[in-house]
């Protein structure tokens, strides 16, 4: 595909606008679910001033990765103005609902025009996502010794991202592949040398003190959503420790993204009904809160994806 027709908003935006479709017929069910009255009522009882609240902690766990990728470009040698980075950043939610978030690696394009290698660009999102898995990790990891049945799936992922952090810092093995590879003409061959190149990159991203940085933004920014969902649960007159809030929110996010469905669409919003539900819930306030946090996080960050994408040239 031609770079400049990539680049244009235009597949992109329809590819959002297919998703925003689909999620709103699936809202819409989970709604004449649980009771459409009962429902409504609820979003009127949460009331505007807790809406915009949510709205501005999302918006602070996008500005804080913001700061955290722009930190990894600067590691990897590819530092870029901070306002072009900032629209290229935003743009990339455009694509969050795509399977594991691969859609937001289209920053690379825009990046490249910028001098910055795809390389560079693309080890840096690695690194985030993984960043933000482990942050999640840690995050969920509060409520473990109340939720036996979690254990099993955060301990598989935790031990899925040790065994990757333990690979990419073994060069020699990453030098014998490359060197293995490069001697081939196939085009097989040949990406696996652009893989190579891109996990050096990315473990570069992963020394003590860039993994230690990447790891405390990612909690609070991973937090502050988590708090807004603490306070959601409030105000709807069904409150909860912090502790199980946040544990519901992350142990939320962390299925949706080990089940590599649209931004995590379908899973995310089950696992986290049917905790609240366990929680004492009544189902159309747990169906609330689920449509209100994800309309908050998720929708929220795709939204304005897409309005930063529509700016691109």
């Amino acid at each position: 595909m031609p770079l400049k027709s990539f680049i244009a908003p235009k597949l992109p935006l329809r590819a959002v606008l297919w998703s925003v479709a689909l999620a709103a017929l699936g809202y819409l069910g989970l709604s004449l679910w649980a009771g459409w009255r009962e429902v409504v009522a609820a979003v009127v009882q949460v009331g505007p001033f807790v809406i915009f609240g949510l709205l501005a902690l999302s918006l602070s766990n996008y500005l804080l990765r913001f700061v955290r990728w722009g930190r990894y470009l600067a590691l990897l040698e590819a530092p870029v103005a901070w306002r072009i980075n900032l629209d290229v950043y935003f743009s990339g939610f455009a694509l969050t609902t795509s399977p594991g978030k691969l859609g937001e690696m289209m920053r690379s394009v825009l990046l490249k025009p910028h001098g910055v290698p795809a390389a560079a660009s693309i080890a840096a999102f690695f690194a985030e996502r993984a960043s933000d898995l482990l942050s999640i990790l840690v995050l969920a990891a509060i409520g473990l010794w109340a939720y036996a049945p979690a254990r099993p799936v955060v301990g598989l992922a935790l031990g899925g991202v040790i065994l990757s952090l333990v690979l990419v810092q073994w060069t020699a093995l990453i030098a014998a592949i490359d060197r293995w590879a490069m001697v081939r003409t196939q085009k097989w061959a040949k990406l696996i040398v652009r893989l190579c190149e891109i996990i050096l990159h990315f473990r570069r991203c992963f020394s003590l003190p860039a993994m230690s940085m990447g790891l405390l933004i990612g909690v609070v920014a991973w937090f502050a959503e988590g708090f807004g969902f603490w306070w959601l649960l409030s105000a709807l007159g069904h409150p909860l420790p912090i502790t199980t809030a946040v544990f519901i929110y992350a142990f939320a996010m962390l299925v949706g993204g080990l089940s590599f469905l649209p931004g995590g669409l379908g899973s995310s919003e089950a696992v986290m009904i049917g905790l609240l539900v366990l929680n004492g819930f009544p189902e159309p306030a747990a169906v609330t809160a689920t449509l209100i946090c994800r309309l908050a996080t998720l929708w929220f960050a795709v939204g304005l994806g897409a309005v930063f994408l529509a700016r691109q040239r």
